[in-house]
């Protein structure tokens, strides 16, 4: 057990300062992404940190690709796409606490919520970073008026296709930890999926409003994502 233990922190301590080095992260970034990395790996195992560590990577992608051109239309990352602590809450927070949950119930519906998160993560960023290239007449999702790309609730038809790639993509991995895979696919998707559009509604009302961030509305969407997923596990199973 402390062998893992030790091997455990040192890929996690690894990954992080990869991500600081490469500018994923800031240093306070990367601490909360090992921390974090560390709990999933410990709580949930190989697949759910893979997962994490998935979107991580095609977050970290997403960002970058064609960053000046995101730069002139005002629609790129702040601090040149480098992130902080609170955007590695707000992205895995949700997760964690679902794979708390799993851990001592041992329930299929959590591994669903846990990866349904993920999806709602992954989704909403390939969505967001995405979707300011490829998407054509971006409209706010609460009144479908136009609306510049990068607006808070702004939504596409390439973003929403790039949100139910990113969030089936998490539901691929989602496929070892249960017997009902075909069940657990779906469960998972659609709960990301929502979850993303969930994100862009919160962001075209709370966050508009003030009363959430940017941080908080990933943390609010994950949540309901991965509620959503468990409860289409529960229903469909």
């Amino acid at each position: 057990m402390f062998e893992r233990a030790a091997v455990d922190i040192a890929v996690v301590a690894g990954l992080g300062f990869g991500s600081y080095r490469f500018k994923a992260l800031d240093a306070k970034g990367a601490v909360a992404a090992a921390l974090l990395g560390l709990s999933v790996i410990e709580l949930g195992g190989v697949y759910p940190f893979a997962a994490l560590l998935t979107f991580v990577v095609l977050g970290v992608l997403a960002t970058k690709y064609k960053f000046r051109e995101k730069a002139k239309l005002g629609a790129a990352q702040s601090r040149n796409g480098i992130r902080s602590w609170g955007n590695v809450l707000g992205n895995g927070l949700a997760a964690l606490i679902f794979l708390a949950f799993e851990y001592f119930s041992h329930m299929d519906v959590f591994w669903a919520a846990s990866f349904a998160a993920i999806a709602t993560a992954n989704g909403d960023t390939l969505a967001s970073e995405l979707g300011k290239i490829f998407g054509k007449s971006p409209k706010l999702i609460t009144t479908l008026r136009p609306a510049k790309p990068g607006t808070n609730g702004a939504v596409s038809w390439a973003g929403e296709l790039f949100a139910l790639a990113g969030a089936l993509i998490m539901g691929l991995f989602a496929l070892p930890v249960t017997a009902e895979k075909a069940t657990m696919l779906l469960a998972v998707t659609l709960g990301g999926f929502i979850g993303v559009n969930l994100d862009s509604l919160i962001g075209a009302t709370l966050e508009n409003e003030g009363i959430t961030d940017n941080n908080s509305t990933n943390f609010l969407a994950s949540l309901l994502g991965g509620f959503i997923g468990a409860g289409l596990l529960y229903l469909l199973a």
